[in-house]
């Protein structure tokens, strides 16, 4: 097997087995006799729609997930909508699904599929705050280089579904929310921003997240953050009738791909699911990690990196991971490297991410591009189009997030 084609079958793997249609049923527990309402939001929340109705049959429901990324069901209905800036299809849909949910009485039964990408398109802004101005506030904190986490603690602030709200809508019903996690250390209140998770909630904390990243918020959201919000806590009796469940993460699909690599006779170096930081600094230390390397050997890492936005070009985490470990390689012999998002898409760009090996720089050069210039520029993904070295899944309706490794080839 060719590097390339090693480095692309790691990834389809990690991708197989997180699919809802293989890690779900597992976790699904008989169908409960009486009502039963489906609800979920998220990049993955249609497939696990799907995956319920294959054991269950159709069910009463509504789910929202990213344009694209809808699967056929007989009874759930499935909702399209933006990521991962929030538009007036998700405001609407939040809407409906909150009324449902009103619904529900004591002897109701709540399943609740929750993935990555939920943070978008479950949307209500809370208070004042208009859709107008959480798209504003949305599209500076991903240009700001904030890690995913202070993201989503703002937006908890700032919502009336996040942050267990959503849960309290369906009380007394009970509640089963299985997840599949896509943000490192697999909290469940950090998955799609906790809509079924209480927290403690700090009004302060994300106006001084939002100074360290330099994002102003507009007047109505500063209003509310200094007036301290309104959380439903951990111990809310509200949420004494829900369960959460992570039913895969990035832990399980790094470990698949490695025992494909050690099955075609690589040593496996596990950097672990939760590397987090900016996708160039990133890079750079694993090159150096790789230039010290002896093979065969492949280094393995997940996590989710972050872009801070300085020019103009079309990028994602990714690929930008990509380019500048390409760079700091400079096109060592015998190294090669995978960088995608195991759902199918990098930034806001429909392309997974991309392969590198020591060819692929000279290729874009010969295309016209000029690699260091691409990078100051964010333009990772022209580029790699240019230099053919793009992977493109189109939706793979799962979400354990990135995924990356380098491959280190012997020399012959």
């Amino acid at each position: 097997m060719t590097p390339d084609a090693l480095l692309r079958a790691m990834f389809d793997r990690a991708v197989e087995v997180a699919d809802p249609m293989q890690s779900l049923a597992a976790h699904l527990p008989p169908r409960p006799e009486g009502r039963v309402v489906v609800i979920g939001a998220g990049k993955a929340s249609a497939r696990m729609a799907e995956a319920v109705e294959a054991e269950w049959g159709p069910c009463e429901g509504l789910v929202i997930t990213r344009y694209g990324y809808a699967r056929p069901c007989r009874g759930i209905e499935i909702v399209e909508a933006a990521h991962p800036v929030p538009d007036a299809a998700g405001v609407a849909a939040t809407a409906r699904m909150l009324a449902l949910l009103e619904t529900c009485g004591d002897g109701d039964f709540v399943l609740a599929l929750i993935s990555g990408g939920g943070s978008a398109l479950l949307i209500q802004p809370a208070d004042a705050i208009t859709l107008a101005e959480k798209q504003e506030l949305t599209q500076a904190l991903l240009a700001s280089g904030a890690p995913i986490g202070e993201i989503n603690g703002i937006r908890k602030e700032i919502s009336a579904v996040k942050g267990g709200r959503l849960a309290a809508a369906a009380y007394p019903a009970r509640m089963l929310a299985l997840m599949i996690s896509d943000v490192p250390g697999d909290r469940p209140g950090d998955i799609a921003s906790g809509p079924t998770v209480g927290h403690r909630g700090d009004a302060a904390r994300a106006l001084s997240a939002l100074k360290r990243w330099g994002v102003t918020p507009q007047p109505s959201i500063a209003a509310y953050l200094e007036a301290g919000g309104d959380p439903v806590l951990p111990d809310d009796p509200r949420l004494s009738r829900v369960e959460n469940v992570i039913v895969a993460a990035p832990s399980q699909s790094l470990a698949a791909a490695a025992a494909l690599a050690e099955a075609q006779g690589y040593a496996v170096d596990m950097l672990g699911d939760a590397i987090e930081g900016e996708a160039r600094e990133v890079a750079r230390a694993h090159a150096e990690r790789a230039l010290r390397a002896a093979g065969p050997r492949v280094i393995l890492s997940g996590g989710e990196l972050t872009v801070t936005r300085r020019g103009h070009g079309v990028g994602g985490p990714n690929a930008e991971y990509a380019l500048a470990l390409a760079l700091a390689l400079d096109g060592a012999q015998g190294i090669h490297a995978i960088a995608c998002d195991t759902d199918g898409v990098d930034g806001a760009a429909e392309v997974a991410g991309a392969l590198i090996g020591p060819g692929t720089l000279a290729r874009a050069r010969q295309a016209g591009r000029d690699p260091r210039a691409a990078l100051d520029d964010n333009d990772a993904h022209n580029l790699f189009e240019a230099a053919g070295a793009q992977v493109v899944t189109g939706p793979t309706l799962t979400n354990v997030n990135d995924f990356r490794a380098i491959l280190i080839v012997p020399p012959e």
